[in-house]
């Protein structure tokens, strides 16, 4: 009985999947031929894929904003050593301690914050004119990022043009092979940052001389009433040290060094 049932099925089975194919194979009517689709003209060059920085009023969009701050925020410490007055006021502030005999007093953190301070109090003039001039023309649209960047990089150059040696200038174009450029505004930043670098140093290890020379004294005649009294083999340093500090004190050192560093940048 099982088996009738069994063969009874499979030849149901096989009379669906005939009249399937049958089906399938029963020819259609493939109906009018359609005409061909006239080409499209090629695009012009230029008008391709194209991104808008500005939002629908004219003001560059928060994400580009957002981009350009993330940017300037990687390279605010090359931006800081080199185009302000911070290495200056540190190398000084670092020969000061170094001619007290006190190698990690200050610490270097301390140095550092205060250099970081006394440059934005110098270059606020700069910071503000930069503001004025190019940042906030730019974020209300007024201008665009190259007209941003021209005019904001101006009061910088002519910051390092005050402080920059004519002799420096002309090292670096002798040694980029360029020639000389017919006046100190033409010439590129390429060549301004690295002497504006060189005139900083040597201006800081001048007043880092001058520093030295009264520590010095103080160590000489510590020593030589050291040898005198035949102590030669006391250190001098620790002698010399306490009156240095003194010495330091009364002329308040850090007031001279700080109103001196200032004022090498009035008028620039």
């Amino acid at each position: 009985m099982a088996v009738l049932i069994a063969l009874g099925l499979m030849i149901v089975i096989a009379l669906v999947m005939l009249s399937a194919s049958a089906g399938f194979a029963a020819p259609g009517d493939p109906g009018e031929p359609l005409d061909p689709t006239a080409p499209t003209d090629p695009t012009a060059p230029g008008s391709g894929l194209t991104i808008d920085i500005n939002g629908p009023n004219g003001t560059p969009s928060s994400a580009v904003v957002t981009l350009i701050g993330i940017t300037l925020l990687s390279v605010a410490p090359a931006l800081l050593l080199m185009m302000t007055s911070f290495t200056k006021i540190f190398v000084v502030l670092a020969m000061t301690r170094n001619a007290l005999a006190l190698p990690s007093i200050p610490p270097n953190q301390v140095l550092a914050g205060l250099a970081l301070f006394l440059s934005l109090f110098i270059m606020s003039p700069i910071l503000i004119d930069i503001n004025d001039s190019a940042v906030q023309p730019y974020l209300n649209g007024q201008i665009d990022f190259t007209a941003a960047v021209d005019l904001g990089s101006e009061p910088l150059r002519q910051f390092m043009l005050a402080h920059t040696r004519e002799e420096d200038l002309a090292l670096m174009t002798r040694a980029a092979d360029a020639p000389n450029p017919e006046s100190a505004d033409v010439v590129p930043m390429l060549t301004l940052i690295p002497a504006f670098m060189i005139s900083e140093l040597r201006a800081a290890f001048i007043i880092g001389f001058v520093i030295f020379i009264p520590f010095l004294v103080i160590d000489l005649v510590v020593s030589a009433a050291l040898m005198s009294m035949g102590m030669m083999m006391l250190p001098p340093v620790m002698i010399s040290l306490p009156f240095k500090i003194l010495l330091f004190i009364l002329v308040d050192g850090w007031g001279l060094i700080v109103t001196s560093l200032i004022s090498s940048y009035r008028g620039g």
